[in-house]
C-alpha cells in the first residue's frame, strides 16, 4: 500500500532544513529510503527507531519550506552503494570528547566531562560555532552549553556543582546521515541537604541535518527541597554559557518575546564575592587546595566565576564542612535582604536590553518561553524556546571576563524552569527576524498520513 504524507504549516512561514517526522501504519524494512515531493524531486526518509507505534514505522525527512502545503510520498529504498550527504563525525579536541559533529549547520563538540572540579571538566557542548561564520562560542572548552545547576549548585546545598563535578555516559539511540539522537545519564554528588542526595538524570539531545537549531530535554529524579526561603518541587537551573576572551561579549543584548520585565544586579554573587575576600583573608584553614585557591584568585574581578563556587563546595574540601556551613549561611542571610530591597526597581524594556551596561553586568527577568541573546555588530543570535515557560531567567553579560550566560533561574539561584520540558535552542544571524525564529520553533509543521 502506497502512503501520503502531506505536511502543513500554520505559520506560514519560511523554514529551512525543517525536521518533519511521519509515521506509516505498516512495518517497513530499510534504513533509508528515498522519498517523492509535489514537485517530483527526491529527499532521503531516515527511519527511526524510537517513538513509533507497534505496527507502524516511522521516519523523519529534512525539507526546507516555503509556507504552502507540501507532499511526500515514500518511492524506494535507498541502494548500499549510495551515499547520501548527511551528518558526519570529526576528530575532536578535548580529552572526554563522546563525539564531534558536523550537522551541516553547527560544527559542535559532545564531552563526558572528567569530574576534575574545572571549568575544563564539564560535560556537554564545550565547543560550538555555525558553520556559516566559522565563529567559535566556545573557543576555550572550559565552559559548555547544556549543564544543569539549581537546586543542587546552591549555597543551600554547598555549592555542588554537576557539571563540573560529575561524568555522564552518553548513548546513541538514533545515529543516521539526517538525525543523530544522543542520551546523557549522570549521578548528581551529594550535598549539604539530604532532600537531593542520591539523585540522577538524563538529558536527550537532538541534532538533524542542516538545520540551524537543536532540541534537548531534562528528566530528573523527583526532589522538593527549598530555595532561597521557597518550596522548589522538580524544578532546575539550565545555564548555556559563552566565551569571547577578555574585553569581548560574544552576545551583548538580551530580549525577551513580548518585552522584557527585569532588575538589574545581582546582590547576591557581590555578597559571595565579598565572603571570597574575607575568606582569604581571614580563615586559619591551612590546606593544599586552600593555598591553591588563594594563588587562583589573586586578582578575583578576572577570575573564573565558578572558582567562586568551588571555594565554597563540598566536593573541594576547601573548607570544612562546620566553616562552610557558617560562611554560606552570611551570605544567604545578607542575599536574601539585598535581593528584595524596593531600590532595585523593576524595569519594563520594549527594546533589547544592553546587560553588560547595568550594574553587575547581570539582569534578572521575568518569565517567557522565548527569548534571545544577539551581537549588535554581527547580528548572531541563540534563540530559544521552552515548552513551558521559564518563571524567572539569569542573565548575564561581563565584558571583563568575556563571559555571558542564559540560566533558568531567579535571584540567589533559585531554579525556576520546570523538569521534562524540552528546550529547542536555534542559532544564526537572527538578531533582526528572533521573534519570527522562536515562533517557528514554539510551532512545528502540522504532518497527516492517508493511504493513497
Amino acid at each position: 500500500m502506497s502512503f501520503k504524507i502531506t505536511i502543513s504549516d500554520a505559520l506560514v512561514a519560511n523554514r529551512r532544513a525543517e525536521p518533519v517526522y511521519f509515521s506509516v501504519p505498516e512495518t517497513i524494512e530499510g534504513a533509508l529510503w528515498w522519498a517523492q515531493t509535489s514537485r517530483g524531486d527526491l529527499v532521503l526518509a531516515q527511519r527511526l527507531s524510537g517513538g513509533g507505534e507497534t505496527g507502524a514505522t516511522r521516519f523523519v525527512a529534512i525539507l526546507d519550506l516555503d509556507g504552502g502545503e507540501e507532499t511526500l510520498t515514500l518511492d524506494h529504498p535507498c541502494q548500499a552503494d549510495e551515499t547520501p550527504m548527511g551528518i558526519r563525525a570529526l576528530p575532536g579536541r578535548e580529552e572526554d570528547c563522546y563525539v564531534r559533529l558536523d550537522t551541516g549547520a553547527f560544527d559542535l563538540e559532545m564531552c563526558r566531562g572528567t569530574a576534575q572540579g574545572t571549568g575544563g571538566s564539564k560535560w556537554g557542548l564545550r565547543h560550538f560555532k555555525a558553520l556559516s561564520d566559522d565563529f567559535e562560542l566556545l573557543p576555550s572548552g572550559n565552559n559548555a552549553i547544556g549543564g544543569f545547576y539549581g537546586p543542587f549548585f546552591t549555597p543551600e546545598n554547598g555549592l555542588i556543582n554537576p557539571p563540573e563535578h560529575t561524568t555522564v555516559s552518553i548513548e546513541a539511540l538514533e545515529e543516521g546521515p539526517l538525525l543523530h539522537h544522543y542520551r546523557m545519564r549522570g549521578t548528581i554528588p551529594d550535598g549539604l541537604l539530604d532532600e537531593l542526595k542520591g539523585k540522577s538524570f538524563t538529558i536527550d539531545w537532538i541534532f538533524t541535518y542542516n538545520t540551524p537549531w537543536f532540541q534537548r530535554r531534562y528528566v530528573v529524579d523527583s526532589f522538593r527541597t527549598v530555595i532561597n526561603g521557597r518550596s522548589v518541587d522538580n524544578k532546575i537551573t539550565v545555564g548555556d554559557e559563552f566565551e569571547g576572551g577578555q574585553g569581548e561579549l560574544v552576545f551583548d543584548r538580551y530580549a525577551a518575546y513580548g518585552g522584557t520585565r527585569y532588575r538589574a544586579g545581582d546582590p547576591y554573587a557581590m555578597e559571595l564575592v565579598k565572603m571570597v575576600e574575607a575568606t582569604l583573608e581571614s580563615s586559619t584553614e591551612d590546606n593544599p587546595k586552600f593555598a591553591e585557591f588563594r594563588r587562583e584568585l589573586s586578582n578575583i574581578e578576572a577570575s573564573h566565576w565558578d572558582l567562586y563556587w568551588r571555594m565554597f563546595c563540598a566536593w573541594e574540601g576547601v573548607l570544612k564542612e562546620p566553616e562552610l556551613r557558617e560562611r554560606l549561611a552570611e551570605v544567604r542571610a545578607k542575599s536574601h535582604v539585598l535581593a528584595d530591597l524596593t531600590r532595585r526597581e523593576w524595569c519594563f524594556a520594549d527594546v533589547p536590553v544592553d546587560v553588560s551596561a547595568v550594574g553587575d553586568e547581570t539582569i534578572f527577568a521575568g518569565p517567557a518561553k522565548k527569548t534571545v541573546e544577539f551581537d549588535t555588530a554581527s547580528s548572531r543570535a541563540m534563540v530559544w524556546y521552552t515548552s513551558e515557560a521559564s518563571g524567572a531567567f539569569q542573565i548575564v553579560q561581563r565584558r571583563q571576563s568575556g563571559w555571558v550566560n542564559w540560566g533558568t533561574n531567579g535571584e540567589n539561584e533559585c531554579p525556576e524552569l520546570p523538569v521534562g520540558v524540552t528546550i529547542k535552542t536555534a542559532y544564526g544571524a537572527f538578531a533582526g527576524n528572533w521573534e519570527a525564529v522562536a515562533d517557528a520553533l514554539e510551532t512545528p509543521v502540522e504532518v497527516r498520513c492517508e493511504a493513497q
